[in-house]
């Protein structure tokens, strides 16, 4: 068995009530229980932890989390609430748990503030942001590849932390595609097209060659972007339509990006991923409790793969990275 640390664990809370979110993500006899286990940290999670060999656990909020808040004085409020929460979590057992924040970006100036308190004051190791945010309305949706938010990617330069690109659905009044086959949406689909995406957008933008010093954590072996990278790059070197950065995408992807194995257990497409990003650049998660923490040690803990890679990993890269 290898030690390990998981970097894509969720929570919830009752106080502010958003664990209420995630019900549609489950079968309403599964929900009860998956309720709970949102809710509990210290109780069955840590139990299991231990059972599959996770010495630790970065927390983070659940999707879409405050991303869905439009009103931006409660995104900054129940942002504030949820990650002095998660502090204290943390506090009561430091050695098994860390914690992403959870960041207002429908108040840009607000997310700067709670980034530095929750880092410098609260010891949080980076931030997690569950896609666009809906600003104003539930129907303005602002990606943060937008003008907006460039003092926010320049305190995550200043700061040294990563932040977590985690997915959420589009909506359905702007995804005619979906129409008809609900199916897509979530997990199975949408998440990873919406949050791949979004990831090329922040490439294409220049967030990169303007900030080279931030990095990006994208869940489930990179959200389809390891497979097809090759294909974007080569069809934007014959049509760039406006294009105008300083490196192919690849680059991108291998330099300011970290990706985790989170709720995509299949070891084909790890093993392209590596050849893709290299070891160095992965990262060990489970999703839990969208998937099943035994289900995903015991593929890790199985896999035929070197044992220095296998220590990256499971641990060393997200030591490093994020300096636990």
């Amino acid at each position: 068995m290898v030690d390990k640390i998981a970097l894509e664990e969720h929570f919830g809370a009752t106080d502010p009530d958003i664990v209420e979110q995630s019900a549609t993500h489950f079968t309403a006899d599964a929900w009860p229980a998956h309720r709970d286990m949102l809710l509990d940290i210290h109780g069955a999670r840590l139990r299991i932890m231990d059972e599959c060999g996770i010495e630790k656990a970065v927390l983070s909020l659940l999707s879409p989390g405050i991303q869905s808040l439009h009103e931006a004085k409660k995104a900054v409020e129940w942002a504030c609430r949820l990650n002095d929460h998660a502090a204290e979590q943390v506090a009561r057992r430091p050695d098994r748990f860390a914690s992403f924040a959870a960041l207002p970006m429908q108040d840009p100036d607000a997310a700067v503030t709670e980034l530095r308190r929750a880092v410098t004051e609260l010891g949080l190791v980076g931030a997690l942001i569950n896609g666009f945010s809906q600003v104003g309305d539930e129907h303005t949706v602002v990606y943060l590849d937008d003008p907006r938010y460039a003092g926010f990617w320049a305190a995550v330069e200043e700061l040294d932390v990563p932040v977590y690109l985690h997915p959420r659905d589009p909506l359905q009044a702007t995804s005619p595609q979906y129409e008809g086959h609900p199916w897509l949406y979530g997990s199975a689909w949408a998440f990873s097209v919406e949050t791949g995406t979004h990831a090329l957008r922040l490439m294409g933008s220049g967030l990169f060659d303007r900030r080279p010093g931030i990095t990006v954590i994208l869940g489930h072996l990179g959200e389809l972007l390891p497979f097809n990278i090759w294909r974007t790059d080569h069809r934007l070197a014959v049509a760039p339509r406006g294009l105008d950065v300083r490196h192919p995408f690849g680059h991108y992807l291998r330099t300011n990006f970290y990706l985790t194995t989170s709720g995509n257990f299949r070891t084909p497409a790890l093993l392209n991923t590596i050849q893709e990003v290299g070891a160095d650049r992965l990262l060990f998660s489970a999703d839990y409790p969208f998937e099943d923490m035994r289900e995903a040690a015991a593929w890790f803990d199985g896999l035929e793969l070197n044992e220095n890679d296998l220590v990256k990993i499971g641990r060393t890269n997200a030591q490093r990275l994020l300096r636990l």
